[in-house]
């Protein structure tokens, strides 16, 4: 074990079923009721669902139709995302009162790093409850957070005591915590992966742990290393306050679906034209250009092209969509499109992973 990696105080904080808890504070005749934000026609999405509407398997990406068939009583209210981008300033505004190493992962989530903090409190979990409790008091919403050494098991943390509790993870318990963690809760683990691991027997972090990297690099590439380290307690990267964003896109659903190119034409030019908007808002251009399609059975399908230079003009975008477009015959009828810019002309901040732990120290948390 190295005695000189970095130990940190990390919390993650997630605010419980945001949307849906700020539909419910602005309107108090929806608390306590199954609430989906989102469109509850027939092409409609879930945006988010209260606690309640989960209750019934309701779950936000799900169609409008089967979350209603789901839960019948389902009360639909369309996304206000104005009023949650209010909410989540004054959020992170509390966040600030503790610390500048504040990194933003949605409206609804944040890292932040306490090891020296504004109110110079040596216990993380002191700090958690604080924040939770001020975000109660003065904005009359709950939040869960996650306390430990790093950004990942930060993260796997706030889960753990969800809605409207919090978790610590000492540095002395980090490796029992994660052996005894089923792989499924392993944040970058999804369903797919999940399936994938369990055929080769790795059903906890301690079977994960069990596996050789090169037998997780011949299983699962170069997620492999990133699994072999994060079993260990090894995941070194900063909160950073600024994120650099990998790509940056914007995307459509359809009313009806599409089974013509022709339309679907028409669409991507609007998104092309909103997606240079965002690009040059950010000031970024990229390289690689992804066109996402999503046909009427839910199957999703991508096509990428990487050229030599980097552009943000809404016509070189569509060009580009087009041929991707063309590439091949479209397997079914067409609900939703997307185009996406990747290879970034941001700065490279990465660090390589170290390869060795240091969790034996005891440090107040």
């Amino acid at each position: 074990m190295t005695k000189d990696l970095p130990l940190r105080k990390i919390i993650h904080v997630d605010m419980d079923a945001f949307y849906a808890s700020v539909e419910q504070l602005d309107n108090p005749e929806l608390i306590g009721k199954p609430l989906a934000v989102g469109g509850g026609e027939k092409r409609g999405v879930v945006s988010a669902a209260s606690y309640e509407a989960r209750k019934f398997g309701v779950r936000s990406a799900m169609s409008g139709y089967m979350a209603k068939r789901n839960c019948p009583d389902l009360i639909f209210v369309p996304p206000r995302f104005d009023r949650y981008k209010e909410i989540s300033q004054k959020i992170r505004a509390i966040f600030f009162d503790y610390t500048d190493l504040v990194e933003p992962l949605s409206l609804d989530e944040a890292y932040l790093d306490v090891t020296v903090n504004k109110k110079g409190n040596p216990s993380a979990s002191l700090i958690a409850k604080e924040i939770r409790d001020r975000i109660f008091n003065e904005l009359g919403l709950r939040a869960s957070a996650g306390i430990s050494i790093n950004k990942f098991i930060a993260k796997v943390a706030s889960d753990y005591n969800k809605p409207n509790g919090q978790k610590t993870v000492n540095p002395e318990e980090v490796l029992a915590f994660l052996e005894a963690l089923e792989i499924r809760k392993f944040y970058g683990v999804g369903k797919v992966t999940a399936e994938k691991m369990y055929k080769v027997g790795i059903f906890t972090g301690l079977d994960l742990k069990n596996k050789s990297l090169e037998f997780l690099e011949n299983n699962f590439g170069k997620s492999g290393t990133y699994y072999y380290h994060v079993v260990r307690g090894i995941h070194n990267s900063p909160v950073k306050p600024n994120r650099i964003p990998k790509s940056v896109g914007a995307e459509r659903t359809f009313n009806e679906n599409l089974s013509s190119e022709i339309f679907m034409l028409e669409r991507l030019e609007n998104i092309a034209s909103e997606l240079e908007r965002r690009l040059k808002k950010s000031k970024i251009a990229g390289k690689t250009i992804t066109l996402k399609i999503k046909y009427s059975d839910f199957t999703l399908q991508t096509r990428s092209k990487t050229i030599a230079y980097f552009i943000a003009d809404k016509d070189l975008i569509l060009e580009i969509a087009k041929e991707l477009l063309y590439q091949e015959k479209l397997e079914n009828s067409v609900r939703l499109l997307g185009i996406s810019l990747a290879n970034l002309n941001t700065p490279d901040k990465k660090k390589p992973e170290q390869e060795s732990i240091s969790v034996q120290l005891r440090f107040q948390f």
